[in-house]
């Protein structure tokens, strides 16, 4: 639902609000917040509130370490595992300098202008998310362990499954936030769990992404678990994934859906440094679904993009390398850019590859291209793009290939 501040700041008079979480994050998507009274609302909406930039990776330093958060009143949403009476309500905030320009890190704001710019072309990106995550139990001081809550397997159910009373909580709790799920279930690793979300204009829908960690996280720890979403928690089992659902709609009504994908594979190698940031992300590749090569198919799941079987509205595209490491609001600011690059350059799709490249001989695989392998791979490639260069600023390139 759409507010203005004024709206904002009567409903938490009136609502019984007595704390405001104004959201942001880093360069690498970790969610960071600074909770305020209601009566610095009206402060925050017209002059920003302050923080000490210095004290998060990448964006400033003790020289200059001022920077200013101003709350997004589109995203309110009341966090439902706090109390009702002193209720406590957040927003994502957008990022500027003292001087009320943007801030360069702010990856937020550049998934903003992706849109605006795609809007520019007539064009309109809608994205939906699926992320993966590990139920580990916790050691008697209430640490993480790398013990799985469960041993059941994919779609498995009670009482082998031990995530599907969590996964009702986590469905129940994102529904009172304003976040639709579809579907969810127990995935193929031991304790892992999956669960996907109606997509969304491209901007709710990495707010909503940012959103259902907090959640998973959230319900998880109250139960006594931890939610694990790094690439790979288990030597040997199924990574997590963060498959990206891209669907495109133009003013003309074209279909522009191919040459949409065809810009996103031709640029994938660069782009997968901010898909797959960690060590750890590569781990993934080529086992489990998790793809290896440049390729397309229908409904295969060996190929970094499938086309599911749907129609209409759920006409879309899946990208299936990213993982949850990936800052979403970067993430989907290069899918569009990349899109939108094929779209202008009238891009073919290469042919389809109805093979399984898992189990396909080497002759069939060597036809085809390769993701980097490693995090170094991954770097090089960024920094020789120009296509990266031209949509990330030097500051965060920075910072990634570090």
């Amino acid at each position: 639902m759409r507010y203005i501040p004024d709206e904002i700041i009567q409903y938490a008079a009136e609502e019984d609000v007595k704390f405001i979480r104004l959201t942001f994050c880093d360069v690498y998507g970790r969610q960071k917040n600074i909770s305020v009274m209601p009566h610095e609302l009206k402060r925050a909406f017209e002059q920003g509130i302050a923080f000490d930039a210095s004290a998060v990776r990448g964006f400033g330093n003790e020289v200059r370490s001022d920077l200013m958060l101003f709350p997004d009143s589109d995203t309110l949403s009341v966090l439902p595992w706090r109390p009702e009476h002193g209720r406590v309500v957040r927003m994502y905030c957008n990022i500027r300098k003292p001087n009320g320009d943007i801030f360069e890190c702010d990856t937020r704001s550049l998934l903003a202008k992706a849109v605006a710019d795609a809007a520019e072309k007539g064009l309109v990106f809608s994205f939906g998310s699926e992320l993966e995550f590990y139920l580990m139990k916790l050691d008697e001081e209430g640490e993480p362990t790398s013990l799985p809550c469960d041993n059941a397997g994919y779609m498995d159910i009670a009482p082998d499954d031990k995530g599907e009373n969590i996964r009702r909580q986590i469905c129940l709790t994102l529904e009172k936030m304003g976040i639709a799920p579809e579907s969810s279930h127990h995935e193929e690793g031991p304790g892992q769990n999956e669960i996907d979300f109606h997509y969304a204009d491209a901007l709710k829908a990495a707010d909503d992404a940012m959103t259902f960690r907090t959640v998973v996280k959230t319900v998880a720890h109250a139960n006594g678990l931890y939610a694990d979403f790094s690439p790979k928690p288990l030597a040997g089992k199924p990574g997590n994934g963060f498959h990206i659902n891209l669907s495109v709609k133009c003013d003309t009504n074209h279909i522009i859906l191919p040459s949409v994908i065809a810009g996103i594979l031709e640029h994938i190698k660069p782009v997968t440094l901010f898909l797959n940031p960690t060590e750890d992300s590569y781990e993934r590749f080529g086992s489990s679904k998790a793809p290896k090569y440049i390729s397309w198919s229908g409904e295969n799941r060996s190929q970094l993009v499938r086309i599911p079987a749907a129609s209409g509205e759920y006409r879309r595209a899946e990208l299936r390398s990213p993982d949850p490491s990936a800052n979403p609001y970067l993430a989907f600011t290069l899918l569009i850019y990349a899109g939108l690059y094929g779209y202008e350059k009238g891009l073919y799709l290469p042919p389809v590859a109805d093979i399984d490249l898992f189990s396909a001989d080497k002759s069939v695989t060597d036809r085809f291209d390769r993701l980097p392998l490693s995090l170094d791979e991954a770097k090089e490639f960024a920094r020789r793009s120009e296509f990266v260069k031209s949509h990330i600023p030097e500051r965060i390139l920075g910072i990634y290939c570090g």
